[in-house]
């Protein structure tokens, strides 16, 4: 269950990162509302998981499904640049979540 919070944990992050630009510098008032609502939903649900999980590692995992996903929905709904760079730097970071979920001890 610890490893299903984080995974959504960091689902929520993914959506809030897109949250963040219609909001205009929280200037609007409804955008602005729904970008706190998914910030604090993915730090709660990180938090549960953190009951369990060691804070290092959920973390990490967190913030790396959050990287992988931001660039993949900036990449596909807002047509952003992705180069050969970027596209090395998503697959070491799905390796490093790989390789540390792989390595974590239950």
């Amino acid at each position: 269950m610890p490893w299903l919070l984080l995974l959504a944990a960091g689902l929520v992050e993914v959506v809030w990162s897109q949250s963040i630009k219609p909001t205009d510098g929280f200037t609007r008032p409804g955008p602005t509302a729904l970008c706190v609502l998914l910030g604090a939903l993915s730090v709660y649900l990180l938090s549960r998981a953190m009951r369990d999980l060691p804070a290092g590692l959920s973390y990490a995992l967190f913030t790396g499904i959050g990287t992988v996903g931001a660039i993949t929905l900036g990449t596909v709904l807002r047509h952003e640049p992705l180069g050969l760079g970027r596209l090395a730097a998503l697959l070491l970071i799905v390796a490093g979540l790989v390789l540390a979920r792989l390595t974590a001890s239950d």
